[in-house]
């Protein structure tokens, strides 16, 4: 039996979380969620996913610090983040914090799974 991959998804936005769940778990993934990015390198640590996302407005620590701080460790910088956000110039904020790619929101379902299929098969 192939070894369910896992999804990492941080949105302050517990309605985006619920459709991520729904979504990503009728799909055959595992998934957590969090809606903050404090202690971001424990978080995934703990959960060592395959994939994240990472919203651009999070309390505390934001989307872009989060991501320069998982692709800075050496033990998580593997891990594709896709960088997801409402936001018009989320490719230029997925650059900035040097994301492995983007979905902006709203999106559809079939966007979504796209995209970890693309990164995972890699």
């Amino acid at each position: 039996m192939i070894a369910m991959k896992k999804v990492f998804v941080f949105d302050d936005n517990v309605d985006i979380l619920e459709l991520c769940t729904f979504i990503l778990e009728d799909a055959g993934f595992a998934i957590k969620t969090s809606s903050t990015s404090n202690n971001i390198i424990d978080q995934v640590l703990a959960y060592m996913p395959d994939i994240i996302f990472m919203d651009n407005w999070l309390p505390d620590v934001g989307g872009i610090d989060a991501t320069r701080a998982l692709k800075a460790h050496d033990s998580l910088k593997h891990i594709p983040v896709i960088y997801f956000s409402a936001n018009n110039d989320v490719k230029s904020l997925a650059d900035q914090a040097g994301a492995d790619g983007y979905l902006a929101k709203p999106f559809d379902i079939e966007e979504l799974e796209g995209i970890i299929n693309r990164h995972l098969t890699t």
